[in-house]
């Protein structure tokens, strides 16, 4: 007998308390991956995968496929779009970050236990533009690009892969109308509808590993003399004392006819990291591999994970054992990383209740598939009249990505690169509707769009910095990321 939860009474006791309530069933999953769920679930509208890979060497419990957004939240400039039933108390909203609080707050869930942490909420980006909402940066590059600056997914469908009990939890959420037992009976059907989708054969796409080839014909927004005279400019206004670091990028473009789904599995399989994403939005696609957490709130608990200092992973135990030792005891990754720590306990000092906040863990080295870094830890306790989008205020843009003092970082940020940086350095992750978050800062991301496939990438400049040596490092980051694009390529035929 086909099993769904809650029970009818149960849904109906939930629906007079709470705007969005889940219906779900489980079903085992030992022959499905989080890859092959998309695939035969996606292709209906707006749709999302994220996984993770912790530390880049195994794959974290859970991974998550949403679909069919009941609403769909839209930024640009400060205005607001929506598509979908709007609740009546984000109409008024100021701009999107105010509409994301406001429906957010509006559309409560229930916080059930047992239910994986990601089954309803919204699922989407927050981009490096949507700062002036929080500062009053100037806008003067350019806007290329043409892509909203926020751009949020209430997904009406979400499967949760438990790789650890290998099963599948099927959730269709409900916003709670008129008559409540008449919707829980269709979603029911609904989910039962999913389940049956998920019994096709999955399409088969065998194929050998990707290469990793150079990319030879990426185009950038800048030539390396116009890059390197970004840094001389960076360096100047740390010299006059505005900032100790900034961090300038530059975005390069190749075109491709390789589908976003395809460069998402050659990007897992390159660069496995703690943040995997891909992101269908209709007019463009998101792709990423992010190492780097931004925020994570659990219940009232808020943390964030400063990342500095980078180093190669060694070819024999002996080497990477050595490397660590010379990263742990370089002065200059020292005081990077101690500075954007200082960063990371002022931000979430703007939230958490006074005494509260805590470095728990610092600099400690993490490594990954690739590369080892100094990772800290900063904790601390919300105070009660904050909402989790009062937290993404105030820890974004992440410092590593600006640089500090953030704001003044931002202005030079603004001044010196040519385009707007759209989706790059923003933030990528969910807003659940009981108010947990986890994002992550969207780097070594791709952003897909007609035909053209952009990767960004930046590099923190402080006072001894060498400008041929920045510019080779942020081609260096794009490059890795196009060599997904150009295998995806060769895999589509």
């Amino acid at each position: 007998m086909t099993s769904h939860r809650p029970s009818r009474e149960q849904f109906l006791r939930l629906a007079g308390d709470h705007a969005v309530v889940p219906v779900w069933r489980e079903i085992l999953s030992d022959l499905e991956t989080p890859l092959s769920v998309y695939a035969k679930l996606s292709g209906r509208g707006p749709s999302f995968l994220l996984e993770s890979a912790e530390h880049g060497e195994r794959w974290g419990r859970y991974s998550f496929v949403g679909l069919e957004p009941f609403l769909i939240l839209r930024g640009r400039d400060g205005t607001v779009s929506w598509d979908g039933g709007v609740p009546a108390a984000a109409r008024d909203a100021t701009g999107p970050l105010d509409a994301l609080d406001k429906v957010t707050r509006a559309l409560t869930g229930p916080a059930i236990p047992g239910l994986p942490p990601l089954h309803s909420g919204a699922v989407g980006y927050i981009g490096w533009d949507a700062v002036r909402e929080i500062e009053r940066i100037p806008i003067t590059g350019r806007d290329d690009l043409h892509i909203p600056d926020v751009v949020m997914l209430f997904p009406r469908h979400v499967v949760a892969v438990d790789h650890l009990l290998q099963k599948l939890t099927v959730v269709t959420n409900v916003v709670i109308g008129d008559d409540p037992g008449d919707q829980y009976d269709q979603a029911c059907g609904m989910t039962d509808g999913l389940v049956a989708r998920l019994a096709a054969a999955a399409p088969s796409t065998l194929a050998e590993p990707p290469s990793t080839e150079p990319v030879e014909d990426a185009q950038s927004n800048l030539t390396p003399g116009q890059y390197q005279a970004m840094v001389a400019r960076a360096k100047e206004h740390i010299a006059a004392g505005d900032v100790f670091q900034v961090v300038p990028s530059q975005r390069f473009g190749v075109p491709t006819r390789a589908s976003p789904f395809d460069v998402y599995r050659m990007l897992r399989v390159i660069n496995p990291s703690p943040y995997l994403f891909l992101f269908d939005l209709g007019e463009l696609h998101i792709v990423g591999s992010s190492p780097e957490a931004l925020v994570r709130v659990q219940g009232r608990r808020a943390e964030t994970w400063p990342i500095a200092g980078t180093r190669p992973r060694g070819p024999t135990l002996e080497e990477d054992r050595r490397l660590e030792g010379e990263l742990l005891t370089s002065d200059k990754e020292r005081a990077e990383h101690v500075m954007l720590v200082d960063l990371g306990r002022n931000d979430l000092g703007r939230v958490c209740e006074v005494g509260t906040v805590s470095v728990d863990e610092l600099m400690v080295v993490e490594r990954y598939s690739h590369v080892m870094h100094l990772v800290s830890r900063v904790t601390g306790t919300l105070r009660a009249d904050v909402t989790p989008v009062d937290v993404l205020r105030a820890v974004f843009p992440a410092g590593t990505v600006s640089g500090a003092p953030k704001v003044r970082a931002m202005e030079i940020i603004d001044e010196l690169e040519p385009t707007r940086r759209g989706a790059y350095a923003g933030a990528i992750g969910y807003v659940d509707l009981s108010g947990n978050v986890d994002t992550c800062i969207a780097l070594r991301t791709l952003v897909l769009r007609d035909g053209v496939a952009y990767a960004q990438a930046g590099a923190g400049v402080v006072a001894d910095s060498d400008p041929p040596a920045e510019e080779a490092e942020t081609r260096s980051k794009a490059m890795a990321l196009l060599t997904a694009v150009r295998a995806a390529e060769r895999l589509s035929g």
